[in-house]
Parts: C-alpha cells; structure tokens; sequence
C-alpha cells in the first residue's frame, strides 16, 4: 500500500490529519517551478518546520506510536513517543514493525540504545552530530532499520576521520567493523589508512587487537609505510607474544617478513635474540639462509640462480634516510624549490656503499606549454587570460647519474604528502607512485589550493613530503 494514500475499502491510514496535510502540502511544493515567473520567489521557511517537528518529539504531541527500548542484559527502558508517519518515511523497516501496532519494544546493544533517541530525532530534522565513539553505533543503528541515507553519511564520516585523535585507536576496529558489515569503501579507507601509517599504527594500543586475517593481508603488501623492516619484524613479535595466535597463522607471518630487507648483522642478532624467531626458526630457515645469500654476492650473480621478481626482494616503502628524503617545503605557494638527496644502490648489502644522487624540482604553478601565456607582438604586454597563478603543482625526480647502468635494477619513486599532525604526528593521505623512466609525478596535488592557510595538504602552512626510492631488481638472465 502506497502511503498516505486510500486502502482498497477507501479508509485512510490512521495518521493524524494535520500530518496527511502536510505531507501533501510538501509533495505538491516539490513539484512547482517558481522560475516559470519572472516575478516568482521562493519564500522558505523550511528550518520553522524543522524545529516545529523537532518538538513534536520533545513534547510528544499527537504522538501514535510508542518505543520501548531495552539495553541487552537489562532491564531499564527507554521509552520514546514518536509519530509513524515519520519513522516509516524513512525505514521500511519501522514499516513493517508498525503494522497493526502502535507500541513496540526494541533490543539494542547498551551502546546503541544510549543513542537511541538521538537516532530517532534525525527522522525528525534530517541532521545528526557525530563523535567517534558514536560513528560505530550509529552505523549499526542505521544499518538495522535500513535508513540509507544516515549509513553513508555515518560511513563517510568515518573515512574522513580516520587520522582524528582517539585515545585508544580506532582504525583498527572500524576495519574489522566495516569487515563484518561488508561496507567494502569503508573496509578499503581503513586498510589503506593501516597500510600508509604503520609505524604509528605499531606504536599504538591498538596494534594488538589486529585480528590474524588483517595481519596476513598487511604483511602482504609493499605500500606498507614504516621505518624499516626490522621494525615490522619487531611489531610483529610483539603480536605474536600477545595474541598468541595458531601456529598457521604464526609461520605464515613470520614469512611474510621480507628478511633480505634487513641487514645481515640485525639478521644475526634477530636470530640469537627474538624468542618467537628462536621457536619457529625451522619455518623460516629457508628464507634466511636466501637472505643472507644475496646480501654475500652482487644482484647480478644471485640473479642467475634465484628469481629475485618476488615479494621478499621487493622493498616496502621504507622511512629511512637510506631510501631517500624528508623534504618540508615552507610557504609552498611562494615559488619553486629543489633538493638535492642520495638514496642506495639497492637493498643488499653488496651495493651499500654504492649510492645514487637524486634531484627533486618543486613549482607551485606550474603550465603546460599549450596553457603558457602568448604575447602579442601587435600590442606588447598583452596576453592571454591564463597566467601563471592559474597553474597546478608540478613535482619531477630526476637522477643525477642516468647515464650509468644501473646493473639489473630499476626505480619505482613514490611521494607520501604528510597531513593532519595529530599527538605530533603527520599522518599519510596521499601516495604518489611513478616509475623510473617518467619524471614527473602525474596529478601531483591536483585539487589542492596551497595558498589556503587552512588547507589539508598544509600544517602550519608548510608542505610535508616525503620521496622514497625503492629499487626493483629483475632478472636478465632466466632463474634456474
């Protein structure tokens, strides 16, 4: 049955007439165009109508429906007066549940139904405030009774804050939320949030509540950002230690540490020293015994008899001053800038003496030769509308010594834009990754305004950045 309109024997639902009314009188605003008149004008008094259905809740007038809500695990209740023109409106799920009954008692969790009333206020004014100990419950509220729009709305919130300031972490259960709930955006922001911050996230309570699945899918990939592999190694025995977690589980993390990342001599002292690695070394024997083998002899030669294209000699997106260079750019929007770094040849130990210069070239405002202004040569000074202030960011790495062969290994160049300083500490949004053989970094900051004070991409009207040179072996000669 269509709502608010007749039932087959030509009775109306029993909703006050006063609402019927006004809800016609919406639908029919709705439709008109007040710019088919010239001299038509919007008169709107909406924010009225909002307060004045705001205290039909508070007040509880003409209310026709009653709902109980009791906590799990006790016995107080809450008890709401509502109108279920307003609730079915928006949840076919209240649809249902008030057919043929106008008092219905509702179980919630403790943290949803101390939220409860809130919730059912933004049926009533369509807004709704958020806090990040209420982005969960909410979600869970919404999701239950099907109201859509306050889902996303909730979702989206939780993507935006997900570098905001809690006491105890909350990335970590929002991922294993939004896991549980099949919300696939809000899934993916926290993974890529967990992935991009690790080192903060490690040094946090939160670190061990990872669940098993979440630990395997992180090791597993090479956007991790973090100090060093060692430092992974670290934070994974402490989960370890922790959590305890099956045997599975604890081989198949402990092989997913990319051992030829670390030198030989924290090789060796892992070895003698971490009590999990001491247990379970027959798991990773194999592994160490690769690692200490292509640190012993050059890329080249290791190449002729292992397939150095796998994950274990691929480099993570490592902080320290060996892969490359913290670069703060200060009043960003003023003028191009360089820098000058040098990061190592590649990650085994043969080549650590052999290093690499980089050049790194900064403009705030930077066109395209197409989008350049032309001067007339008919009236000097003129030029086209497009000027320089109307150009985007550009950032180019170049190699000091591309005319050397590089012996089997390759660049990838990736820019992290550090944003949002929370305790201190800058957190990563955005991840630029480009290969060796192109020098600009494509859609460099593209939508961000760097001459906004209070711009994200800003702290304390400084550019945070971060370039990171990840040599890539590949095979020349065909893996025995």
């Amino acid at each position: 049955m269509e709502r608010g309109r007749p039932t087959s024997d030509g009775r109306r639902p029993s909703w006050p007439t006063w609402m019927y009314l006004l809800l016609l009188a919406l639908a029919d605003a709705a439709h008109k165009d007040p710019t088919s008149d010239a001299s038509a004008a919007v008169i709107n008094h909406s924010s009225m109508l909002i307060h004045r259905l705001q205290d039909l809740l508070q007040n509880g007038n003409s209310s026709d429906t009653t709902l109980r809500v009791r906590s799990i695990n006790s016995d107080e209740v809450k008890v709401i007066h509502t109108h279920q023109l307003l609730l079915t409106l928006q949840s076919d799920v209240f649809e249902g549940l008030l057919v043929n009954q106008s008092v219905v008692t509702l179980q919630e969790p403790a943290e949803c139904a101390v939220l409860f009333e809130k919730f059912i206020r933004y049926f009533y004014c369509g807004e709704i405030s958020v806090h990040l100990t209420q982005a969960v419950p909410l979600h869970r509220l919404a999701s239950k009774y099907h109201v859509a729009a306050l889902q996303r709305g909730v979702s989206e919130y939780m993507k935006i804050h997900l570098a905001s300031e809690s006491t105890q972490g909350h990335v970590v259960s929002w991922y294993h939320y939004a896991l549980r709930m099949g919300d696939e955006g809000l899934q993916e922001s926290c993974l890529k949030f967990l992935a991009w911050n690790l080192s903060t996230v490690i040094s946090s309570s939160e670190w061990v509540t990872v669940s098993d699945d979440l630990m395997v899918s992180l090791l597993q990939r090479s956007d991790l950002v973090l100090q060093s592999e060692l430092e992974l190694f670290n934070a994974v025995e402490e989960w370890v230690s922790k959590n305890n977690p099956d045997v599975p589980i604890i081989e198949k993390v402990l092989r997913s540490i990319r051992y030829a990342m670390i030198s030989p001599s924290q090789l060796f002292q892992i070895q003698k020293q971490s009590t999990v690695l001491v247990t379970y070394y027959s798991s990773v024997q194999d592994l160490l015994f690769q690692a200490f083998q292509f640190h012993s002899s050059s890329p080249l030669h290791f190449a002729k008899y292992f397939d150095v294209n796998c994950s274990m000699f691929v480099p993570r997106n490592y902080l320290s001053s060996s892969w490359g260079s913290q670069w703060i750019i200060n009043n960003p929007a003023r003028d191009d800038r360089s820098l000058s770094f040098q990061t190592q040849l590649g990650p085994s130990n043969h080549d650590s003496t052999k290093k690499i210069t980089w050049n790194a070239l900064f403009s705030p405002r930077w066109l395209p030769v197409s989008h350049r202004p032309v001067y007339s040569e008919s009236v000097p000074g003129t030029s086209q509308s497009n000027r320089l202030e109307e150009g985007r960011p550009r950032l180019v790495l170049t190699s000091a010594m591309s005319g050397l062969d590089f012996a089997g290994v390759t660049f990838q160049k990736t820019v992290l834009v550090g944003v949002r300083r929370q305790q201190g500490k800058v957190f990563v949004k955005h991840v630029y990754t480009v290969h060796q053989s192109t020098e600009e970094v494509f859609d460099f900051l593209v939508h961000a305004d760097l001459q906004k004070r209070t711009s994200e991409y800003l702290i304390d009207n400084s550019l945070h950045l971060h370039i990171i040179i990840k040599p890539i072996y590949h095979s020349l000669i065909n893996a025995k």
